[in-house]
């Protein structure tokens, strides 16, 4: 007499053969399973289930992949006219006038200011802030009144973005601001701000300005 398979011996023999049902197609149509609902439904139904649930989350990944896509070519295509105009400058005062203007009309910042400053008046503003103005420092955040104070006439900004960088003749600030205090909350990426300084760097030092 044949031995009676249990129900953990056939477990197990599938998960050893997971290619048992591919030559045993017919197979597939006569299981059928337990649903949440009481009712039953087939295997196969439960796979073209999990199958519309995959697509459909891949179609999401894809939709927030295309999205992030567009929004870096576009963000692309706005540094590079950037970066062309800063070349075409021919001094300080027109690289100033090109960054400024570009983050206000790009990126809606209430007040964007690019300014000259020696390593003494450097020193000062890190003695009146408390925050460290070394070479390729960046500051994020929505400071607080004294410091947005000594870095913007403007008592409306709430919130600023500071950088600084090496000139050959002292030392730049690049200060951005927003009226709102949830603009820049101190942990966005800074890559972006990153580039537009090495960029208005190299700019100046080829103008030997």
């Amino acid at each position: 007499m044949a031995k009676k398979l249990d129900a953990k011996e056939v477990e197990l023999y599938l998960l050893e053969n997971t290619d048992f049902f591919i030559s045993r197609e017919s197979l597939v149509s006569e299981l059928s399973f337990k649903h949440d609902a009481g009712g039953a439904t087939s295997l196969l139904e439960m796979q073209v289930r999990k199958l519309r649930d995959e697509q459909s989350r891949l179609m999401d990944m894809l939709s927030g992949f295309v999205s992030t896509s567009k929004e870096n070519e576009e963000l692309f295509f706005k540094s590079k006219n950037l970066t062309l105009s800063l070349i075409a400058s021919r001094n300080f005062e027109e690289v100033k006038k090109t960054v400024e203007l570009f983050f206000q009309q790009n990126f809606a910042v209430d007040s964007c200011i690019l300014e000259s400053l020696s390593g003494s008046e450097l020193q000062e503003l890190e003695k009146v802030t408390g925050l460290e103005m070394n070479k390729d420092s960046i500051h994020m955040g929505p400071l607080s009144k004294e410091k947005l104070d000594a870095f913007f006439s403007n008592e409306s900004v709430k919130s600023a973005v500071i950088t600084v960088m090496k000139l050959k003749n002292g030392f730049g600030l690049l200060k951005m601001g927003s009226n709102e205090a949830t603009k820049y909350l101190g942990d966005g990426d800074t890559t972006f701000i990153e580039y537009i300084r090495d960029i208005i760097v190299r700019v100046l030092e080829s103008k030997e300005v």
